[in-house]
């Protein structure tokens, strides 16, 4: 990445971040996948009940594996030969875990957290019940306001995620939202965070670098 790019990308994470902590919500900001890992264990202690949304950013920052390491007890929904039933069942018990781990369609610089689900069981996790919740954000995903992350999600998120999926949505086919009524359709609920109570429940941490879509 070139360093003047680079720069003006850590001052948007910075503002973000500060503006984060305005609404009791944790930011941090990596420079590596060492500085993630090493801050994840300080974060979710060795042994915890651990559980994931579906998201490339945790495959791709290799959360994923570190979770799969033995480290703690993991809910694996990605585990070969599960059935509807063992997933669903995993969704559920995601909600007594210690740390849930997932990314967000977009963050705020103002510091809001936007999410788009399709089952709902990610955005579901995020908003309650697990003790805490780790967001894993590339700075592709940090926009100017709740407007342009909606314009984000409508030209990027959604339509990516379908294709990645093998959906027969027509974003699939055109590559932007259509707004369709399709059986397939994963844009079905749409939350937004604008604060936490418990300033010790979310924490988002950047890297300065793009992560999933």
């Amino acid at each position: 990445m070139n360093e003047n790019i680079k720069w003006v990308n850590e001052k948007k994470i910075e503002k973000t971040i500060n503006n984060l902590k305005k609404n009791n919500i944790n930011g941090y900001y990596v420079k590596d996948n060492d500085e993630l890992i090493n801050l994840i264990k300080d974060i979710a202690k060795e042994g915890e009940v651990v559980s994931v949304g579906g998201s490339m950013s945790l495959f791709e920052s290799k959360v994923i594996e570190l979770l799969r390491s033995g480290r703690y007890e993991f809910l694996d929904r990605y585990k070969k030969d599960l059935t509807q039933e063992d997933i669903k069942e995993i969704y559920r018990k995601s909600f007594f875990a210690d740390t849930y781990f997932a990314s967000a369609n977009a963050i705020t610089e103002d510091g809001e957290i936007f999410n788009v689900d399709g089952n709902g069981n990610r955005v579901a996790a995020i908003l309650y019940g697990p003790d805490k919740v780790v967001l894993i954000v590339g700075v592709n995903k940090i926009v100017k306001n709740i407007e342009q992350a909606v314009a984000r999600n409508r030209a990027i998120s959604g339509p990516a995620n379908a294709k990645r999926l093998n959906l027969s949505t027509p974003c699939v086919k055109t590559g932007q939202c259509m707004e369709c009524k399709s059986e397939e359709r994963i844009c079905c609920e749409y939350t937004v965070i604008k604060r936490q109570r418990n300033p010790k429940r979310m924490h988002v941490i950047f890297i300065n670098d793009t992560l999933g879509f």
